[in-house]
């Protein structure tokens, strides 16, 4: 039938197949009906193909809700709810909420236009797969966390889905996750009874009463990720008896942090439960971190009780009538808070305390140190005391280093809210920013007045650092979270994927060089157009800067998160399985290794004869960087998984201890 056919009468009949749309057929003179993708008891989901644009096919999901019905007041009904679902997705802006296009009645039916997702709900992959990877489970759960905090978050009126279960989570063609169907979603008002709605078995206990709120959200994406882990259909037994089907019991691959956030998530009190969904993400976060290598499963560090504010803040600055704020440490913290013995040769100038992990490497300017938090806030630090200067709050977790551009007098980063900001060092006020399509946690790279970095939307940006004008971005696929390695002609970064890309100083790719596993680690490039690439598959790779072509590869055992530095012929890094290696970088013979306790996720900085490096045993190493000898080391007090800064006379150290710590450099 040709594409100009138009659709016309759809008769009366709600129930048989006689009145579905036909393949082919064309709606509304613009969507040409391709075929069905679901539906149920009340009308069809179409693809279809939007016919306003004739040189590309564009796919678009045709949404049919069937009105006709005797009962005026029911149609009516039928209506305002299918007219809600429009309008509460055309006001929604977020990566895992489809957009919608287009809402029209026709023939006694109603119509939403929406993104077509390419991809499986969870419900069909538990079909389809046996086990579903923990990994990506935890990753899912952390992204459905941001996708309700969103919605949570609306203003004026919070946004309640109300209908948390696996069909209604697509994982499309990258991996990422959808949320899917807002045909029940609601704005809660405080105080305010609704219908019985949702689905049994996932439905948290006071939304049975009619009582949905945002913590009813929690309670169903709980019980979706125990269904998930476990397979056990919460559908088939009694609702609220999660309890007699522990994880553990069905799923042992599961860790103990992952059962106990779900567990939380699915207290029969809503009162118990995490009291936001960012509450929740940080936990799962923690999670990740641990399952990654980045945070060892034997730790003693417990998962938070509670997220710190938006914005941060000091401890200090805390209510003092808070019995669990009165004991808390100054932030900034003389030598005097060490005790004496193993770091009794190396005392801190000084040290400040955010308030929550801090993963990212420092940066420091003449007279100031900064560092991004999981706190939400880049610290600005005066370097000669570690006193405040400013702090900027972004709305979400800093994974990014900072990077300054001392021309410009801007600092540099990225943040999990999806954001990159340019901010003025000397007073902390913003310049600029740019908005990506997901979370930043690649540390950008300064070179040729331009800022390049990756995201996880996939794509690898170029900024012009006065303006932040957006110069090129190139598309990899996969989450970019490495630091991009610029040259004079090309910028070289590592994906997910296990890709890694060389583009031109324009965007245009010009090689590419594919390991085994993703690639987050920073690649260097050396004064004879050599590049070093570490893997999480163990592997580091060096590879001709001009061609890609890979010359030879050196094997650990373990993933590889450090970053390579080159110094002088010698290639240095750690890996996973607890040593720090030096390595002839032309011969990849290796020269010695360092055995520390316990995996070495940080990349390691070379100053004058030394290597410095941090370790998940909670350990600054200073190393000879001829022999691998210990000169000395300093203790933490949890794992370091950031790189160490060299700043004048002071060497910087960021911890998981929530800690920056400012050492004298020392022989």
């Amino acid at each position: 039938m040709p594409e100009t056919t138009q659709f016309s009468g759809m008769g009366n009949d709600t129930t048989g197949s006689d009145s579905s749309l036909k393949a082919n057929s064309v709606l509304h003179t613009r969507y040409k009906i391709l075929g069905i993708i679901g539906g149920g008891g009340m009308g069809t989901v179409y693809q279809a193909r939007d016919l306003n644009f004739t040189d590309v096919k564009r796919l678009v999901a045709v949404k049919e809700m069937l009105t006709a019905t005797a009962d005026r007041a029911m149609r009516e009904s039928m209506l305002k709810n299918f007219k809600r679902e429009a309008n509460i997705l055309a006001q929604l802006n977020h990566p895992a909420i489809p957009r919608i296009f287009d809402v029209f009645e026709m023939n006694e039916r109603a119509y939403l236009v929406m993104e077509y997702i390419n991809g499986s709900d969870l419900e069909l992959l538990m079909q389809k797969t046996k086990e579903l990877p923990i990994d990506k489970i935890v990753e899912w759960s952390i992204d459905l966390c941001d996708v309700l905090d969103y919605l949570h978050n609306q203003k004026p009126d919070t946004i309640i889905f109300r209908d948390m279960k696996p069909s209604n989570v697509m994982i499309d063609s990258l991996g990422k996750v959808r949320l899917i169907d807002f045909g029940i979603a609601r704005t809660f008002t405080s105080g305010t009874k609704g219908t019985m709605i949702g689905t049994e078995g996932y439905s948290a206990p006071e939304q049975y009463k009619g009582e949905a709120t945002p913590q009813s959200d929690i309670y169903s994406l709980g019980a979706t990720i125990h269904h998930i882990l476990t397979r056990k259909d919460p559908r088939l037994d009694a609702p609220f008896t999660f309890h007699e089907r522990p994880i553990p019991n069905f799923n042992q691959k599961a860790p103990p942090d992952f059962v106990r956030v779900i567990d939380k998530a699915l207290s029969f009190n809503a009162a118990e439960r995490y009291a936001s969904c960012a509450e929740m993400k940080a936990d799962l976060e923690r999670v990740k971190l641990r399952m990654s290598g980045m945070m060892m499963a034997g730790s003693n560090i417990a998962l938070a009780d509670n997220v710190p504010p938006a914005g941060g803040g000091y401890a200090a600055q805390r209510p003092a009538s808070s019995a669990s704020n009165a004991a808390a440490p100054p932030l900034i913290e003389r030598t005097s808070f060490f005790e004496a013995g193993e770091n009794a040769a190396i005392q801190p100038r000084w040290v400040f305390k955010t308030e929550d992990e801090i993963r990212a490497s420092p940066a420091a300017t003449k007279d100031l140190a900064l560092v991004g938090s999981y706190d939400r806030n880049v610290w600005a630090l005066k370097l000669d005391s570690g006193d405040l200067a400013w702090k900027f709050p972004t709305k979400g977790g800093i994974a990014s280093s900072p990077a300054i551009d001392e021309s410009a007098r801007l600092v540099m980063f990225g943040s999990e809210d999806f954001t990159f900001y340019a901010v003025d060092y000397r007073t902390g006020r913003i310049s600029w920013t740019y908005a990506t399509k997901d979370r930043v946690r690649s540390s950008p790279r300064v070179a040729h007045d331009h800022v390049f970095f990756g995201s996880d939307d996939g794509k690898l940006y170029a900024l012009g650092i006065s303006t932040g004008r957006f110069l090129w971005g190139y598309d990899t696929g996969t989450p970019v979270r490495s630091r991009p390695f610029v040259t004079n002609d090309l910028v070289i970064v590592g994906a997910e994927s296990g890709e890694v890309i060389a583009v031109t100083l324009s965007g245009n790719r010009k090689w590419s060089y594919r390991t085994k596993k993703g690639v987050i680690a920073a690649p260097v490039v050396d004064d004879d157009g050599n590049c070093y690439v570490a893997s999480t598959d163990g592997w580091v790779y060096a590879l001709d800067t001009g061609t890609g072509f890979n010359s030879w590869r050196y094997r650990t055992n373990g993933p590889i998160f450090s970053a390579p530095i080159e110094n002088n012929g010698l290639l240095y890094f750690g890996s996973t399985d607890s040593n720090f290696y030096c390595l002839n970088s032309q011969t990849s013979r290796e020269k010695w290794k360092f055995a520390a306790s316990k995996p070495i996720i940080g990349s390691g900085v070379y100053y004058k004869g030394a290597i410095y490096f941090g370790c998940t045993d909670e350990n600054l190493y200073c190393l000879e960087a001829d022999t691998g000898k210990e000169r000395w080391r300093f203790k933490t007090s949890a794992p370091i998984t950031s790189a160490p800064y060299v700043a004048g006379d002071l060497l910087l150290i960021s911890s998981m201890d929530h800690k920056l710590y400012a050492l004298p450099l020392v022989g």
